[in-house]
């Protein structure tokens, strides 16, 4: 159990609640102490739900510390059973809770027998996943109840749709983005003369589960999310499987060329080509922007990128192949899936990171110096105290990352969002100049304190004030050289000649 005042995937729990709470009608139990109820709170203020988030905490405290948990937890879903009617309730313990080794499966059988409807435990090791791989599992425990459930019950529907037929398989609550690529990979199927099976887990029923055979392929978009579930849909029932994430024009085109394979492969008989040729030309605004002269101005720039596994190895490429931004290093810290992110984004940056340590990365990056972060709410921290502008393109995120109004990561207008998203994360040369004549950038106090605990110094006010009068937008790198300068030589104290000793010996 690894404890941190910052994690970029939550712990387990956090996966199992965000599907359990995706589907209608689920009902969550989580077996934990007050203090790992915070998931209420986080989905109700993120998600700005306006129906009240189906979980309840049968609370450890020392009451069931000396008497047990069995009959408290037991009570809390027959409760919850009678006074909801939820078609599924799901058990899951918290890291916490799981210290005390008790035989969760035996109370959910005991529920089970004056439960009406049905009650789950989540089979996951706390001590050994972390939310994305909780959540994966999770989901793909769901799909397999219920389609075994089905197959004893002889109403599984096996049989294919008439029609071209797919199940988008991921979408959660507290996805980043989730809700707008649901709706702009919904738009691209319809577009694609694709009917949409189900989607799962956001909004679904437990009960159409059984349904899901019925598709001719599944749609996983995010690596993080539905990939044991499109795995399983496959060996048991043959379904297809694309996981190419459509982000940027590059990878949707991959995307919709390897849907129009699957399809033909089945008996179909669709031609993409012209509907890409189309969507890139005039729908997509990245391949003209990408000629234009404002792109050009991007050329050649420093650039770092840090998330998921998705969106990350996707920003990666958009910038280095299709915006011609020279990304110095790209990192994930989905080390469960290092050797896929590797793979993917090896021939697009210099350096490859693979890391869930903050710290680390907020080191990696004040070396780098780049000209834009591409990152989590943490990088964007980082950012602020480098004034290194940073767009966010992952997880971990904050209410400012679930907009009101309609962008996209994914499809065609997804494109257009991440376009906007990189041309505007970046200080351009006649922002830098207003900046610098009206005093934008300034301030009277010189910020000193860098990212690692022992990056700050002390400076003298001549020191300082000549620092003041390097333009703002290398002011930062000349600090942080002179600190480490400083630094090297055992000097606590910055003064004007110290200054230009640095700059000498770095020949600037």
């Amino acid at each position: 159990m690894k404890l941190a005042y910052w994690m970029y995937a939550g712990p387990a729990h956090i996966g199992t609640l965000r599907v359990a709470t995706s589907f209608k009608n689920v009902h969550a139990i989580m077996h934990a102490p007050i203090g790992d109820d915070y998931f209420n709170v986080m989905r109700s203020m993120l998600e700005r739900e306006r129906d009240f988030t189906p979980v309840t905490t049968s609370v450890v405290d020392r009451h069931v510390l000396a008497r047990g948990s069995q009959e408290r937890v037991v009570d809390n879903i027959t409760r919850k059973d009678r006074e909801e009617h939820p078609d599924l309730i799901v058990l899951t313990p918290t890291c916490t809770s799981s210290i005390l080794q008790e035989d969760l499966e035996n109370f959910v059988e005991r529920a089970q027998l004056d439960a009406k409807g049905d009650v789950l435990l989540a089979d996951v090791n706390h001590y050994r996943v972390n939310e994305l791989q909780a959540a994966d599992r999770t989901l793909d425990q769901i799909v397999q109840f219920y389609i075994n459930k089905a197959r004893k019950k002889g109403d599984l529907v096996e049989a294919k749709s008439e029609k071209p037929s797919v199940n988008i398989i991921g979408m959660s609550t507290l996805g980043f983005h989730n809700q707008h690529d649901c709706t702009e990979l919904k738009r691209l199927m319809a577009d694609l003369g694709i009917e949409v099976n189900e989607v799962i887990p956001e909004g679904a029923s437990v009960h159409n589960l059984k349904r899901l055979p019925r598709a001719w392929f599944n749609l996983v978009p995010y690596r993080e999310l539905g990939m044991m579930a499109g795995e399983y849909l496959q060996k048991e029932f043959g379904t297809p499987m694309v996981d190419i994430t459509p982000m940027g024009v590059v990878e949707t085109a991959r995307c919709i060329r390897k849907i129009q394979q699957v399809l033909n492969a089945q008996g179909a008989d669709v031609d993409y080509e012209n509907f890409i040729d189309q969507q890139t030309r005039f729908v997509s605004q990245a391949a003209w922007f990408s000629r234009s002269i404002d792109c050009q101005n991007l050329t050649g720039k420093k650039a770092v990128v840090f998330g998921d596994n998705t969106h990350a190895a996707a920003m990666t490429k958009i910038l280095a192949r299709e915006m011609g931004i020279h990304v110095v290093w790209a990192g994930s810290y989905c080390k469960h899936d290092a050797d896929w992110f590797r793979e993917q984004v090896s021939e697009y940056c210099d350096e490859v990171l693979v890391t869930d340590d903050h710290g680390a990365i907020g080191d990696a990056i004040a070396k780098a110096e780049p000209s834009a972060i591409f990152g989590t709410q943490m990088e964007r921290h980082v950012g602020k105290r480098l004034d290194i502008p940073c767009g966010v393109i992952a997880a971990p995120i904050h209410v400012q990352n679930f907009p009101i109004g309609y962008k996209p990561f994914l499809g065609y207008e997804g494109t257009n969002q991440c376009v906007d998203l990189v041309y505007n994360s970046f200080t351009l040369g006649m922002e830098d100049h207003l900046l610098e004549i009206f005093g934008g950038h300034d301030t009277k106090e010189v910020i000193t304190k860098g990212i690692s605990a022992d990056s700050d110094m002390g400076w003298t006010k001549d020191g300082q004030a000549e620092l003041n009068k390097i333009p703002g937008f290398v002011r930062g790198k000349v600090k942080r050289n002179t600190e480490k300068f400083a630094r090297d030589r055992g000097i606590d104290k910055i003064t004007v000649e110290v200054l230009y000793a640095a700059k000498e010996s770095v020949g600037a």
